[in-house]
């Protein structure tokens, strides 16, 4: 998409946009010569993840755009509202505004506790509604005002639920600020559209969800950029109430080079379909299994028995699972308490939060600090259980043999 001009001069607020597609749609507004209005919580360099809110805001400005950077979490009815006003105090106006803050955990009920659930409503639904609510009176005396949410199609099969119905709900709750207020603020000629890739996107977020070995099967954000600047420079009168791909959006638009946007085009008849697209149900459905799926997430968060989780699901094989034959159920308790459990009898074995998919062999009870000890090697399983630091009911001679899955561990933790 080759940047008009259009948005030339108008004032661009956006969520999340230090890094990933919210920074790619900030670099392709910022072309035009837009005010942009990075709105986001990294201010501080991560040790991990590139870009906060002051690198980002150095790349709008030599992009071609004015920039102003504010701390906000969409969480924080003072800070949006502050960060609102900051805009309107600097640029004199907000005509459009892009909802593309989000949380993501793709858990099932059972291992998904409040904590998460709440930071994923309050972030996608909450955050999303408060911002648009804050930034309203605004966008009602522009005359090109634009709500856009990154956010996917209502569709109601269970597919898009069964998996992940927590995270579903919270994303569907921006989709469905999209059905309400494109209707409730069609008087005021805004227009209100969310905007969702057919395909995977590599950001900080699929990193983590499906490792940075996937890359080869995502697209890069532009082509969600690129899609974006097409619905934004639209007319918001007649262009609202859409729900709308990023890929259809482009070849709706003349654009047949897909070749661009792929991270690695020699893989680009083997991308990655994302989610909630219920065209992508029978590839999802037929996929070959070496390819990375959402359905599948990894192990998220932070914390030293995050991390132990994490280490055994890099180590999980075939050859494992043969040689223990065992489902183990832990139940940590103390500062990061909760169930976990690891699969070494089927497939390919697996790790995760919650309760066993199967009736696990053995039970293994401690707190955190004792299982941080034992699985890096400086507490052994026996000495443990003799000293009764860990509780063990089941096959006690299965959950012995959990030493050699330990020793495999200490290099990594």
């Amino acid at each position: 998409m080759i940047n008009t001009g259009k948005l030339s001069g108008l004032t661009v607020f956006i969520t999340g946009a230090s890094r990933g597609i919210g920074k790619a749609i900030a670099l392709k507004v910022a072309k035009d010569g837009a005010n942009v209005v990075e709105a986001a919580k990294t201010a501080e360099p991560h040790p991990k993840l590139a870009g906060t809110i002051y690198t980002t805001c150095q790349e709008v400005e030599a992009a071609g755009g004015k920039s102003l950077p504010c701390i906000v979490d969409v969480r924080d009815e003072h800070q949006v509202r502050k960060a609102v006003q900051e805009a309107v105090q600097k640029f004199g106006s907000i005509d459009i505004v892009v909802n593309n803050a989000s949380a993501i955990s793709l858990t099932p009920t059972p291992a998904t506790d409040m904590k998460r659930y709440d930071l994923m409503h309050n972030i996608n639904t909450r955050g999303t509604f408060l911002v648009s609510k804050e930034c309203y009176p605004y966008l009602q005396k522009s005359a090109h005002a634009h709500i856009l949410n990154v956010s996917p199609p209502l569709s109601m099969k269970p597919i898009w639920f069964k998996d992940h119905v927590a995270y579903t709900m919270a994303k569907y709750g921006m989709s469905m600020c999209v059905l309400g207020m494109h209707e409730e603020f069609r008087g005021d000629n805004i227009g209100v559209n969310a905007l969702w890739p057919k395909t995977g996107v590599y950001t900080a977020a699929m990193e983590m969800l499906t490792g940075p070995e996937s890359a080869k099967y995502n697209r890069k954000p532009e082509i969600m950029a690129d899609a974006a600047y097409a619905i934004l420079t639209s007319d918001p009168k007649t262009t609202t109430g859409n729900f709308f791909i990023d890929e259809q959006v482009l070849r709706d638009r003349g654009v047949t080079d897909f070749d661009q946007y792929c991270i690695d085009p020699a893989y680009k008849d083997q991308l990655m379909p994302d989610g909630f697209v219920d065209e992508n149900i029978s590839e999802m459905e037929n996929r070959s299994s070496d390819r990375p799926s959402l359905a599948t997430p990894k192990i998220q968060g932070d914390g030293r028995i995050v991390n132990v989780f994490k280490a055994i699901e890099q180590n999980l094989s075939a050859e494992a699972v043969q040689k223990t034959q065992a489902v183990f159920q832990f139940v940590v308790i103390g500062d990061e308490d909760g169930k976990w459990f690891v699969d070494l009898k089927n497939g390919k074995g697996a790790c995760g939060r919650g309760d066993a998919p199967s009736p696990p062999d053995a039970t293994l009870t401690m707190d955190t600090n004792n299982f941080f000890s034992m699985f890096t090697g400086s507490l052994k399983p026996a000495s443990a259980f003799m000293t009764g630091k860990l509780k063990i009911s089941g096959n006690m001679q299965k959950a012995m043999n959990l030493d050699t899955l330990m020793s495999s561990l200490k290099a990594k933790l």
